[in-house]
């Protein structure tokens, strides 16, 4: 089977994830037949927002590589949302190119953002941004401001946003965060209506939408926010009729930020994840193929999991230990990684105030590879004014200069704003939690008799050594490796 150029594993396979429509990549590295045969195949996991190229990032610096000339059954696995996992039609002409041979064109272009996420995007929002372009010049063009198309257009519009903001948000976000963005969208369209007395008409049924928007949803609901937006499409009107000029254009105005609120929408639907969904569905379901194929004699798996791989493995070893299950794990290592930065110094805590819902909502997304890629010329060449990016990514002189711009480049993919909430509770007492807020991870690990070697940098800034010793402390899983050029 032919590989897409960016891959440079032996062998790249799909795997689905039950009750999804994603397809999560899997980088195998054969065992060298020179090496000696050993009982279990190594699953390598990679931290957040990235891919598997950490991991083989040259012939003469690839762990992977390394392990598997080692006689290991290597496999990376690229978690749903990175490098060539896929979902949906994406997945489908992706993995049929593949096979067919000509995926290297499809793939080194759409990797020239992080994850080929990025490429659709954009395409998507020059498309969008067509269309609504295409509207504002049609309409520009008509000597009257209303007519009875652009009505329909408009209530037709916001109907369906609305709807689409009570029905598809609702498996996203809890009641309280579902308020929060209902009202920026009414607070972007009360700005269009300076008029005081427009902006108490519009308030009267900014009320009642809300209600029906917590409502369950059903027709009556329906025909009830279609009525709803008839009456903002009205008061829109009446205001284009008034001779006040900061009035003028508002339909067009009221159909970009229609536009603009969409694109968000589809935004937070389309990167719905979280940290328990790669622990309850990616990881097991990559176990379970994996072992398919290697058939390991006792059916388990050694693993090796760097900063969040690494958590990923401590939280399944802590679920699975709680459950009293078999998590077939022969023994994991950890690189870079703690449950518990609580009481560490780690330059994480940066990501703190994305642990308030509504600023999440704001961003719902972090394109953690296009911004390192936009400011890498910035932190590598003079005068080097975000020179300490690099730090964090790897200590001083610790890679070769092309090394790191090849990891900096092609790395790093985009990153769920849900995601991130659930990984800053890492930073609170207690350590990181699941998605209810209710199972403290850390907490659960000495149920668990899986051999554990953790291991930590002295001079990383992001997982420090205090951080990996926090993990640690009800159970000996700490090794120090002195860290020097």
């Amino acid at each position: 089977m032919t590989k897409p150029s960016i891959c440079t594993a032996d062998e790249l396979h799909y795997v689905s994830v039950p009750n999804t429509e994603w397809r999560l990549a899997l980088w195998r590295y054969l065992p060298s037949p020179k090496a000696p045969p050993r009982n279990h195949p190594l699953l390598l996991l990679s931290g957040v927002g990235t891919n598997a190229i950490g991991f083989d990032l040259s012939p003469q610096s690839s762990f992977a590589r390394h392990m598997s000339n080692q006689g290991y059954d290597t496999w990376i696995l690229e978690v749903r949302g990175a490098g060539l996992s896929a979902q949906g039609a994406e997945a489908s002409i992706i993995e049929q190119s593949v096979h067919n041979g000509v995926a290297s064109e499809l793939i080194e272009s759409s990797s020239k953002g992080p994850n080929g996420v990025f490429a659709t995007e954009q395409q998507s929002a020059v498309d969008l941004g067509a269309l609504a372009g295409a509207e504002i010049s049609a309409t520009q063009n008509r000597r009257e401001l209303g007519t009875v198309w652009d009505e329909s257009l408009l209530v037709t519009k916001l109907t369906e946003t609305f709807l689409r903001l009570s029905e598809r948000l609702s498996g996203f976000l809890n009641e309280g965060q579902s308020r929060v963005i209902s009202a920026k969208l009414f607070d972007q369209i009360s700005k269009l209506l300076e008029d005081a007395q427009l902006s108490e008409r519009f308030n009267e049924i900014r009320g009642k939408l809300s209600g029906l928007l917590e409502a369950r949803q059903n027709s009556s609901i329906a025909t009830q926010v279609r009525e709803l937006s008839q009456r903002i499409v009205n008061t829109i009107e009446e205001g284009q009729r008034s001779v006040s000029p900061q009035l003028f254009d508002l339909q067009e105005r009221l159909s970009a930020t229609i536009e603009d609120f969409q694109k968000q929408l589809d935004l937070i639907v389309k990167y719905d994840w979280d940290f328990d969904n790669y622990l309850e569905e990616d990881v097991p379901a990559a176990m379970e193929y994996i072992r398919a194929l290697s058939k390991p004699k006792d059916g388990k798996l050694l693993a090796i999991g760097h900063s969040m791989g690494g958590i990923l493995l401590y939280a399944m070893l802590s679920r699975y230990g709680f459950e009293g299950r078999n998590s077939n794990l022969a023994a994991i290592v950890t690189l870079a990684s703690s449950l518990d930065y609580s009481s560490s110094k780690s330059s994480l805590k940066l990501l703190l105030p994305l642990a308030d819902p509504a600023q999440a909502l704001n961003v719902p997304v972090v394109p953690l590879g296009a911004l390192l890629a936009a400011a890498y010329p910035l932190s590598s060449r003079p005068p080097y004014v975000l020179s300490w990016l690099n730090h964090q990514i790897s200590a001083q002189d610790m890679m070769h200069p092309e090394l790191l711009k090849k990891l900096v480049l092609n790395n790093f993919c985009t990153i769920p704003a849900k995601l991130l909430l659930q990984l800053t509770t890492a930073f609170r007492e207690g350590g990181l939690r699941d998605r209810s807020g209710t199972f403290f991870y850390k907490d659960h690990l000495q149920n668990s008799n899986v051999p554990v070697l953790a291991l930590a940098g002295d001079f990383d800034l992001i997982c420090p050594p205090d951080a990996v010793y926090g993990c640690g402390s009800s159970v000996s899983m700490y090794s120090r490796v002195p860290q020097s050029p």
